[in-house]
């Protein structure tokens, strides 16, 4: 039997045993609380750094957006391109795969500011008809005179035929010795709640030209109100797109312009064909002038193919 060191009180052997076997459950415990407190800080560093992930996600995402968005000036050499199709290839494509005419309106010659007629334009960036249809609008207008300061757009994302790469025509401006151009484009392709940021608001003379031929007898009924609207000085309009919006799906603004020296490519049928179409509008207001434009044979034949068509709610 062990004898006691000098100041020490001999403990029971039961009391020994007992404190052996605690200093065993008390490093136990020590131990389970170190995990603990490893577990909690490694858990602790795994959502910091989802916290981050997420936060750079977000940051990056929401930098892609507004790049997406943002509308760039369009290349010379782009524009170039777009308003400098021979006539040789335009004549060739005729009238295309244009599902729409222009309606007959035929009232009063609509002058702008400066006395020559007035080609009016109502649409929105969002809007994928209207990206569709202002490539023909701006080919038809590039043969009168000539954009400044057009950008580039698309169409919304979440609408049908999302990006539809396009142009926008908000602070842009055109000038011509045949025809004047006014261009609202009512919202952009940005959504702001359940629609989409403002841009421009219509001047009250559009708004008079908007409300009276975006109506019927001049369009369906199921029709009116829509955009993109387009009144050429009274003589005709056209509301809605007049090809086909999907041919331009999936392709740039480059890759687009490229497809128009081809008249045999389903981009070329769509936008020049509608480009001869609105050039035959555009002429009926002008008096067939430029005559090296009015008078082409596609454009003399289109704008024929217009004149003989009646009046909605006209009796002849």
């Amino acid at each position: 039997m062990q004898t006691p060191r000098s100041g020490q009180t001999a403990l029971p052997r039961q009391e020994r045993q007992t404190a052996r076997t605690r200093r065993p459950f008390r490093q136990q415990q020590a131990q389970a609380a170190r995990q603990r407190r490893l577990i909690t800080l490694a858990a602790t560093g795994v959502v910091l750094v989802l916290v981050i992930l997420v936060a750079a996600r977000l940051l990056v995402s929401g930098s892609a957006s507004s790049v997406a968005v943002a509308d760039s000036p369009a290349p010379d050499t782009l524009m170039a391109q777009v308003t400098g199709v021979p006539p040789a290839t335009l004549d060739a494509v005729g009238r295309g795969s244009v599902t729409q005419l222009p309606s007959p309106v035929r009232a009063a010659v609509e002058r702008g500011p400066n006395g020559l007629p007035l080609v009016t334009y109502v649409g929105a960036e969002y809007c994928p008809f209207c990206a569709g249809e202002r490539w023909g609008l701006i080919v038809a207008l590039g043969r009168f005179g000539a954009f400044s300061n057009l950008k580039l757009s698309h169409s919304a994302s979440d609408d049908v035929y999302p990006n539809t790469p396009t142009f926008s025509f908000l602070g842009s401006s055109y000038s011509s010795q045949w025809i004047e151009f006014s261009g609202v484009e009512l919202q952009s392709n940005v959504r702001s709640g359940s629609g989409y940021q403002t841009l421009q608001t219509p001047a009250p003379a559009q708004t008079t030209v908007l409300q009276t031929y975006d109506a019927p007898p001049y369009v369906p009924a199921s029709s009116a109100g829509s955009i993109p609207f387009i009144d050429f000085g009274g003589q005709y309009v056209v509301a809605g797109a007049s090809f086909d919006v999907g041919v331009l799906n999936n392709l740039t603004q480059a890759q687009i312009a490229q497809t128009l020296s081809d008249p045999s490519s389903p981009q070329a049928k769509a936008i020049l064909g509608t480009a001869n179409t609105l050039t035959a509008a555009v002429c009926s207001a002008t008096g067939d002038a430029p005559a090296d434009v009015c008078g082409l044979p596609t454009v003399k034949s289109l704008e024929a193919t217009l004149a003989a068509g009646p009046v909605p709610g006209k009796t002849p």
